[in-house]
C-alpha cells in the first residue's frame, strides 16, 4: 500500500499502487513513475475504485473525492434522463459518471454523462469496451461540484471540444446557468432554464433541469 503525499506521489505511483490520503487534501494531481500506458491507468483506476480519477494529455493524474450527496443526486437524475431518451431513440448509448474515455490527445476524461453514437462505438472491439473507450463522446454533461471550479470545467470543456465533441453542456446548479459548447461557435450561456434542448444534435432530448436545481 502507498501513502501518496503531495510532495512525494509523484515518486512511488505504480499502476499496482494503492492510495490511502485524508479526503481533505483531494483533489491532488500526481505523474505516475516511468511508462504508464492505458492498461496501467486503468488497473490503476480499477485498484483505487474509490476515488475518481482522470488523467491530463500530459500524463498527470488528478485524483478526486467521492462526489458529495447532492452532486450524486443531481448526476443520477442528468444521466437517468439522457439514458431514457437514448433507449428511445437508438442511434446511441448514454454513460455515467463511472465511465472513463480516452481522448485522441490521450487525456483520459470521465463526464458526468456522455452520449456516443452506435456507429462509432462498432469500431471498437468488444474487450476494449470493456475498459476505458478509446474516443471523445459525441455529446457530454459536466455538472459542477462545491469543490469544482469554473474555470478548470470550461477548460475541460474546450478540451473535449479540441478532440471531436459535437455538443457539450456544463451545468452549474448554484447559479442555475449552463454553459453551451459546439465546435466553432461561441459558448452560450442560459440563465435559469427550466430545460434544456439537444437539437440537432440529439433530436429529441430534452433535459428537465428543474431537479437539478432542487
Amino acid at each position: 500500500m502507498v501513502v501518496a503525499e503531495r510532495a512525494t506521489a509523484a515518486q512511488t505511483l505504480g499502476c499496482e499502487s494503492r492510495i490511502t490520503v485524508p479526503l481533505a487534501i483531494l483533489p491532488m494531481v500526481v505523474r505516475p513513475c516511468g511508462a504508464f500506458t492505458d492498461d496501467h491507468l486503468y488497473e490503476f483506476c480499477r485498484r483505487n475504485d474509490e476515488f475518481t480519477i482522470e488523467r491530463s494529455a500530459l500524463g498527470e493524474l488528478t485524483i478526486m473525492a467521492p462526489a458529495s450527496y447532492n452532486t450524486s443526486r443531481r448526476n443520477l437524475k442528468i444521466a437517468s434522463q439522457l439514458d431514457r431518451w437514448a433507449t428511445r431513440d437508438g442511434t446511441g448509448e448514454a454513460n455515467d459518471s463511472s465511465g472513463g474515455f480516452i481522448l485522441p490527445d490521450s487525456a483520459m476524461l470521465a463526464p458526468d454523462a456522455a452520449w456516443v453514437q452506435k456507429s462509432r462505438l462498432a469500431a471498437v472491439p468488444r474487450e476494449q469496451q470493456e475498459k476505458f473507450l478509446p474516443l471523445c463522446p459525441d455529446f457530454v454533461i459536466e455538472l459542477l461540484s462545491p469543490t469544482d471550479r469554473l474555470r478548470d470545467a470550461r477548460a475541460k470543456m474546450h478540451q473535449y471540444l479540441d478532440n471531436g465533441l459535437r455538443l457539450g453542456w456544463l451545468i452549474d446548479p448554484f447559479e442555475r446557468r449552463v454553459y453551451v459548447y459546439r465546435p466553432g461557435a461561441e459558448v452560450e450561456v442560459h440563465d435559469d432554464p427550466d430545460s434544456m434542448e439537444g437539437d440537432p444534435e440529439l433530436p429529441g432530448f430534452r433535459l428537465e433541469l428543474k431537479p437539478i436545481w432542487s
